[in-house]
């Protein structure tokens, strides 16, 4: 069963028969949204939206995973690859970033996942875009989020996923939605803001 999450909330990682959570996919959804009037089929632009996992230890970004650097630098973390102009509407995932949970190294202790614009343009012209966990053992969704509101923000931090209070290798993870607008084309641009996120 999924959990739609709401802004600030947070779930625990455990399957529903009480154990831990090894692979997890974190998925992206979007389409542009429809042009109104005479002229909306010469102007309709393509939306190339960004997703990003930002690894940190402490407070520290450690690694990112990212369009341009696919894989961790460690491997437990990996880019599915770039989707310059998101879906036609059928709900499913533009881009993924899939996480090792297991092979996490023991200092990164919150990997945040950030959606930019890299062509430009608010979320007033995307529609229909989410932001979804997956339990990638079996294919199902514990969590999804959706990018509501649009407004004039051509960023946004989605969740982060972070092991429980204590740290450690054997603690347990969990995700907490963010969804904090922001304005940033690439991860980069979001670096500064991040860190009230940790």
């Amino acid at each position: 069963m999924t959990v739609n999450l709401a802004k600030g909330q947070r779930i625990s990682l455990t399957k529903s028969d009480g154990g831990e959570l090894t692979a997890v996919r974190m998925g992206l959804g979007w389409q542009a949204a429809p042009r109104k009037g005479f002229l909306a089929r010469l102007t309709a632009k393509e939306i190339d939206l960004d997703a990003s996992a930002v690894l940190f230890a402490g407070r520290e970004a450690v690694d990112v995973v990212f369009f341009q650097h696919l894989t961790s630098d460690d491997g437990s973390v990996r880019h599915t690859g770039d989707n310059l102009v998101g879906g036609a509407g059928q709900g499913g995932d533009d881009e993924s970033i899939l996480i090792d949970l297991q092979r996490v190294p023991v200092h990164v202790d919150q990997i945040l996942f950030t959606v930019n614009s890299f062509s430009g343009q608010t979320f007033a012209e995307v529609q229909n875009a989410f932001c979804r966990l997956v339990d990638e053992t079996n294919g199902q969704e514990l969590a999804r989020y959706t990018l509501s509101g649009g407004g004039p923000y051509t960023a946004q931090i989605m969740a982060k996923v972070h092991r429980a209070s204590g740290g450690g290798a054997g603690s347990a993870w969990q995700m907490s939605a963010i969804g904090a607008p922001a304005t940033g084309r690439t991860f980069q641009d979001l670096l500064p803001v991040l860190a009230s996120h940790l």
